[in-house]
């Protein structure tokens, strides 16, 4: 186990550099910190390239197992000192653990109705935090996975990888375009279901949702164009009895998503 004391370090210079989006895309990696997260990534069985601890910080036997874990797995493991710790995580209390990670390449060909019969598709979200909390929600009402479509933010930056809550090694995150996706879900014989602040039925009103199904949803500033509104079977929505014109993305995801649950045949 090599030890690092140097801020300066190439290593921890590489991954401080993984903050920019730019640097994850091209060396096709990212890094998640804490316990929890590490713990997940290694349980999932995750291709961690690199893990780095803090001696004086990492105390709890859980955080200390999971780096004998690590080495005992053939993971190249570090013990950094925690004045040069603290540069390359983005939390201000570091529990004192990191892995760097490789991206899985998820493609729309690798799944299909028999392997992906529930799963949310979202529009170009802008707010990491809320693809990462639909990440979450997924696994939570155990549907298939996540596709982003047209861009948007990395699934893969810190606060998407933070609010996921390990979710993120369990479940398929696609990137594709929306036209791609739409030749992918006519073939799979997918139902789709959109929501819009427009839609004419009431979210609870639709009885039964229909599998292999996606639910749609348009990005938080202009949600569902006309062309993507087109694609859907039904387009639901959340009534909105105060002030407010719509609800969060991931907020409203989430209702959404326990209603197909227990509605869905």
């Amino acid at each position: 186990m090599e030890s690092i004391t140097s801020r300066s370090n190439p290593k921890l210079k590489f991954v401080r550099a993984l903050q920019q989006r730019k640097n994850r895309q091209e060396a096709r990696l990212f890094f998640v910190e804490g316990i929890r997260h590490v713990g997940e990534a290694l349980k999932a069985g995750a291709p961690i390239e690199e893990l780095y601890f803090d001696p004086e910080r990492l105390k709890s036997p859980y955080g200390l197992e999971l780096v004998e874990r690590a080495s005992g797995a053939g993971i190249p493991v570090y013990a950094v000192a925690s004045a040069a710790f603290e540069t390359i995580g983005e939390k201000e209390n570091p529990q004192g653990i990191l892995a760097v990670l490789r991206q899985r390449q998820e493609t729309l060909e690798d799944y299909g109705a028999g392997n992906f019969a529930r799963g949310v598709a979202l529009v170009a979200p802008q707010d990491p935090g809320n693809v990462g909390a639909v990440l979450r929600t997924i696994d939570a009402v155990d549907a298939s996975g996540l596709i982003l479509l047209d861009g948007g933010v990395d699934p893969y930056h810190p606060a998407a990888v933070r609010a996921s809550m390990g979710t993120l090694f369990w479940r398929p995150v696609i990137q594709t375009d929306f036209e791609a996706f739409r030749k992918w879900a006519e073939g799979e014989g997918y139902t789709i279901y959109g929501s819009s602040a427009k839609g004419g039925r009431d979210y609870r009103a639709l009885i039964p949702y229909r599998r292999p199904s996606i639910l749609l949803l348009g990005s938080e500033r202009k949600g569902l164009s006309e062309v993507q509104r087109g694609v859907c079977a039904e387009i639901v929505s959340l009534p909105m009895r105060g002030r407010a014109s719509s609800l969060n993305l991931a907020v409203a995801a989430g209702v959404l998503l326990y209603a197909m649950l227990e509605q869905v045949t």
